[in-house]
């Protein structure tokens, strides 16, 4: 068998010919550093539309209510994250955060729901 170089750690080793890592913890070490920037973004995105969710379920603990921008926005609430959009058929605009949704009534006033297919 032909001697390779770990593309981690240098060291050689010998193995398949399509082998590239020593150990899996060179590999593991490769590839979550490889990865590190996919991650982060992904980590805090999740941590908004997570924290989005948990205001509006926390709002909303009876599947139906309304609220007010002030009070969402008080709350640390981030509009520029969702997961789904909903549009009507009078053009009204449900977004979603997962099964927790909101619609714009006027500048001021939101309606929340709950999407029923989560429910069921």
């Amino acid at each position: 068998m032909e001697m390779k170089n770990c593309l981690e750690c240098n060291d050689e080793f010998e193995g398949r010919i399509d082998k590239k890592f020593c150990s899996d913890q060179c590999r593991n070490i490769y590839n979550n550093r490889q990865n590190k920037d996919a991650n982060n973004l992904v980590r805090s995105t999740n941590y908004i539309l997570r924290k989005n969710r948990r205001i509006l379920a926390d709002l909303n603990p009876y599947g139906k209510t309304k609220t007010t921008a002030a009070k969402l926005e008080s709350k640390g609430f981030n509009f520029n994250y969702f997961t789904s959009e909903y549009i009507t058929k009078n053009g009204g605009v449900y977004k979603y955060v997962y099964d927790q949704g909101y619609l714009k009534i006027d500048d001021v006033n939101f309606a929340l729901v709950i999407k029923k297919e989560y429910i069921d």
